[in-house]
């Protein structure tokens, strides 16, 4: 392939801000003192809790799971005492039943944990392994992932693309598990390239982490026939039917997904975590985040216990550099605003940004000009401008009519608007509501 070449059309160019952490290597975070693990930490089913006040819990114990075929289980990441169950807010703004565990510092893991061959798995018992281990998509959106390896049988699939493009400014924690967990990276590809029963597979990155491709392609051997793709560095170039478009060519439908085109596409630290759960039977219960920004004292991208607070990571980031004006969980053009820091870490926590007051502050809106910019540049072909003008006036139908559930929330509208209109908060919003009157009809 045309190495660093492949991308899509539209996108931004936005100020990387990645030399805070890219250079830094992978740090075991401190075991939080108490663990607020979330039972809804995925697209789907929440989970019941199965543990109670009172009961001792190992590492890695499941301690949440649910009957729903779309949902994903949890496990504790801490050994200790369940204290309560109690609703929490999580880095997503929702609130949600959260099991509070208290540590004894023992550390002590789970019997349940053991190591298998992927060599004699079949494709069912991966998933069975992937599906126990509680993984999800870990590049935001969370989607169960031995949901997303069971396709129906009219969507057979041919390619497997593994995301490790990492476009959001700021985040270096999949660049740092490409760099440090690469074997483990290619044992989980497998295992999801075996699951799939599929030949064409790729793991792909841009090419401002030339780095991390010469690591990957020194583990690979060419009778796992995997492919190290460079992509040109733009955002949102991590969006899957982004990701589809560069290395294949083909256009996920309006309203299609990605097996509608015979693909399936992984977030690389969601392949680390399969490699994981099959190496050493480890399910998912911590992660690696970046926690950066101007407003923190020390960078770090740190490997974190799953309901760690993230007050906690920034103290052990050495506190605030300078009072902080605004606390980012996730990228800045994709991220969630915090409003409190006992909100834990979750499985979709790729990043927790910290910026000092004088780096935010409140834009003048102005009126449309109709430069077209956020035509040019918006990844889907939408048209921003008119959902955006249709989202502010509720105007339900009028948005839906222009295709607003296509969008992939990115910002490059936003980011590139001279006005400085809110147009992905605005069209965001509009999606809810369109969901809210289907869900109706």
């Amino acid at each position: 392939m045309n190495q660093g070449k492949l991308t899509f059309k539209g996108g931004v160019h936005v100020p990387e801000y990645k030399e805070l952490t890219e250079k830094k290597s992978i740090e075991v975070a401190e075991s939080p003192q108490f663990a607020y693990i979330p039972l809804h930490q995925h697209i789907g089913a929440p989970c019941d809790p199965i543990v109670n006040v009172g009961d001792r819990v190992k590492i890695g114990q499941k301690i949440g799971e649910s009957g729903a075929f779309v949902s994903g289980s949890v496990h504790a990441s801490i050994a200790g005492t369940v204290k309560e169950i109690k609703m929490m807010f999580t880095p997503t703004g929702t609130k949600t039943k959260c099991i509070v565990i208290e540590n004894d510092g023992t550390d002590e893991m789970d019997d349940s944990l053991k190591a298998k061959d992927l060599e004699t798995l079949t494709g069912e018992e991966i998933l069975a392994i992937i599906k126990e281990a509680g993984i999800t998509g870990m590049g935001g959106a969370s989607f169960p992932a031995h949901v997303k390896f069971a396709p129906p049988k009219d969507k057979p699939i041919d390619t497997v693309i593994i995301n490790g493009a990492e476009c959001e400014p700021y985040l270096t924690a999949d660049h740092r598990v490409m760099l440090e967990y690469a074997e483990l990276i290619v044992v989980g590809t497998k295992a999801i390239k075996k699951a799939l029963n599929v030949e064409n597979v790729y793991i792909a990155t841009e090419n401002n982490k030339m780095d991390a491709v010469e690591a990957l392609k020194a583990v690979i051997k060419p009778e796992d026939k995997i492919e190290v793709v460079a992509l040109k560095t733009k955002y949102p170039q991590g969006d899957e039917k982004r990701v589809i478009n560069a290395i294949t060519g083909r256009e996920v439908p309006s309203g299609g997904l990605p097996m509608d085109v015979g693909c399936v596409v992984s977030n690389i630290s969601t392949a680390k975590a399969i490699g994981d759960a099959v190496v050493s039977g480890k399910p998912l219960y911590e992660r690696v985040v970046t926690v950066t920004g101007r407003g923190i004292a020390e960078p770090k991208n740190l490997l974190v216990r799953m309901g760690t607070p993230i007050g906690d990571l920034i103290k052990q980031c050495g506190g605030f550099s300078k009072k902080p004006g605004k606390i980012i969980s996730g990228g800045p053009m994709m991220g969630f605003a915090q409003f409190n820091l006992e909100a834990p870490i979750i499985k979709g926590s790729g990043g927790l940004l910290i910026f000092p007051e004088e780096e935010v502050k409140e834009e003048v809106v102005l009126p449309c000009i109709k430069c077209g910019k956020c035509l040019q540049v918006c990844p889907v072909r939408l048209q921003p401008l008119y959902i955006s003008a249709y989202a502010l006036k509720n105007n339900v139908e009028k948005a839906e009519g222009y295709n607003a559930m296509d969008c992939v929330e990115c910002g490059a509208c936003s980011f590139i608007c001279p006005a400085k209109r809110p147009l992905a908060e605005s069209i965001k919003n509009i999606k809810k509501e369109i969901i809210a009157k289907r869900k109706k009809s």
